[in-house]
C-alpha cells in the first residue's frame, strides 16, 4: 500500500513538472491587483467626514478607505465576491459601497466604458428577461417603483447597469441578473461623482 501511495504521488508530481509553464498559470487564482485598506485608522477616520463617506443610511454604509492599485482617479471598480464597488480617488484612497451582484449563472467580468447616465430611467426587460419572467411588464416608466431605481449608468453595449434599486434589502445579495443595484442614496452620490467615458472594471 505505502509503495501504491508513493507511485501516485511521483505521477502527480511529474505531471506538474511536465504541464506547461502557461498552463500551470491558468490554473492559479489572478493577482489581486489592489489592496484596501478600511482599518480603523485616523487617516481613514478625518478621510469620512466632508467627502460622503460613512454617511449613507443604506445596509452597508459607504464608507472612505485605503486602496493602493494603478487605477486612475475616477475609475469604478466591482468587487463581485466582495459585493462592493470601489470610486478611486486620489491620494490612495477610493469610496466603497455595498452592492448587490448577479445571482449564480448571472456573475461575468469585464472592462467596460460608462456610456449613458440617466436619472429616473425607464425600464423595458429584454427578451431574455421575459423569457424566463413572462409575468414582467413590457415597459415600466421612471419612477419610485421602477426596479432600476432614481439613477442608473450604462455599462458599454452591454444590457448591463449600475443603477439603484427599490428593494434597498437585497444590498450585499446576489440576486439580480447581472446588473449591479446600490440603494438610491448610494447610487445618486455615484452619479454625481462619475461622468461618461469612466473605466469600470468589474472583476468575477
Amino acid at each position: 500500500m505505502k509503495r501504491l501511495f508513493a507511485l501516485f504521488f511521483a505521477a502527480a508530481a511529474f505531471t506538474t513538472i511536465a504541464m506547461p509553464a502557461d498552463a500551470r498559470v491558468r490554473n492559479q487564482p489572478p493577482a489581486q491587483d489592489f489592496v484596501v485598506d478600511d482599518s480603523p485608522s485616523l487617516s481613514n477616520f478625518f478621510s469620512n467626514f466632508g467627502n460622503g463617506g460613512g454617511n449613507s443610511s443604506g445596509p452597508i454604509p459607504r464608507q472612505t478607505v485605503g486602496f493602493q492599485s494603478n487605477y486612475a482617479p475616477g475609475t469604478i471598480v466591482v468587487n463581485t465576491a466582495e459585493r462592493r464597488l470601489y470610486l478611486v480617488q486620489g491620494n490612495g484612497q477610493a469610496l466603497r459601497y455595498g452592492i448587490g451582484v448577479g445571482r449564480d449563472g448571472f456573475r461575468w467580468g469585464g472592462v467596460h466604458k460608462v456610456t449613458a447616465k440617466k436619472e429616473w430611467p425607464s425600464w423595458t426587460p429584454p427578451a431574455q428577461m421575459l423569457a424566463r419572467r413572462p409575468d414582467l411588464p413590457r415597459h415600466m416608466e421612471g419612477g419610485i417603483d421602477n426596479p432600476l431605481g432614481a439613477r442608473a449608468m450604462y455599462l458599454g453595449s452591454t444590457l448591463y447597469r449600475i443603477h439603484g434599486s427599490n428593494e434597498p434589502e437585497t444590498i450585499g445579495q446576489a440576486v439580480s441578473s447581472g446588473c449591479f443595484r446600490m440603494t438610491n442614496e448610494d447610487v445618486t452620490d455615484l452619479y454625481n461623482r462619475v461622468s461618461v467615458g469612466a473605466t469600470v472594471i468589474v472583476k468575477n
